[in-house]
């Protein structure tokens, strides 16, 4: 099954109305009892993020009534619901409010992310701005675009190779064991500067824009990457786990290095876990 632009189209528009509608009128206006602590004080949920995630699954199901539909919170409540996501014949996964500290924070960095998998491969994805009101999207062959909110489209591409010693990124060492963790936050100085949004929504569009390098990350749930790693890939990009091993839907774990094209990654790979 192949997603054309009419079909991205009406994704994107869903993702932003529900921004629109129920996200925003939200954000610096929650109350104490909106805001949850999940798995720690830096993961919370809100009322927006519930109530957004409850309006895109009942557009999805509309339209699409035998597709598989993973939701982060609905996930989080129910990990059973991952099961199958490689095999299904259609999927969609969704995170309501990706960088929901930043959100719960009054932080203006926080995305809508949404990927299409068909029998698992993710051919789609969508990652839309609620601040800027404007979405970077993508479909396997057909590149990544910016999509602005007059309508205009932007192609995208990663950043050139660079020596590490020249390259901006971010490593989320705080989710990695002992001694991995202090090795890739020591070594991390290896590169020029570094960045952390709390958002892989927006850390992912500035990898694929070209305005960053690389990104490390760790925990692999599939709503926070999967979109953001099509999208990176369809810039010219290149990402692979740890033991070099291509990131699929069904993975859980293992870790992912995120960079511009294979070399870096291998030059990453090496000099970020140095001894």
């Amino acid at each position: 099954m192949r997603f054309d632009d009419a079909a991205i189209d009406w994704l994107d528009a869903l993702l932003a109305g529900t921004a629109r509608e129920i996200i925003m009128p939200r954000f610096r206006n929650l109350s104490a009892g909106d805001v949850k602590q999940k798995s720690s004080a830096a993961d919370l949920v809100t009322e927006a993020d519930v109530n957004a995630e409850r309006a895109i699954t009942a557009g999805l199901k509309a339209r699409y009534p035998d597709a598989m539909i993973v939701g982060e919170e609905a996930a989080t409540d129910d990990p059973s619901l991952l099961d199958g996501l490689g095999d299904a014949e259609l999927a969609f996964v969704v995170d309501p409010i990706d960088g929901t500290f930043n959100f719960a924070s009054g932080v203006p960095l926080f995305g809508v992310m949404l990927a299409v998998v068909v029998r698992g491969e993710t051919v789609a994805g969508i990652i839309h701005d609620p601040v800027g009101r404007d979405s970077i999207v993508a479909t396997k062959g057909a590149g990544s675009h910016i999509r602005h909110a007059t309508g205009r489209l932007e192609r995208v591409r990663v950043a050139p190779r660079a020596p590490i010693s020249e390259m901006t990124g971010a490593v989320s060492w705080q989710y990695l064991a002992e001694p991995e963790r202090s090795r890739l936050a020591r070594n991390q100085v290896r590169t020029l500067s570094q960045f952390n949004y709390r958002c892989a929504a927006h850390e992912y569009r500035l990898v694929a824009s070209g305005h960053a390098h690389f990104i490390v990350y760790n925990k692999l749930m599939p709503w926070d990457h999967l979109a953001g790693v099509l999208i990176h890939a369809e810039a010219g990009g290149h990402a692979a786990r740890f033991d070099g091993s291509a990131y699929l839907p069904s993975h859980l774990g293992g870790g992912l290095v995120i960079a511009p094209d294979r070399e870096s990654w291998a030059e990453l790979r090496r000099e970020l876990w140095a001894e």
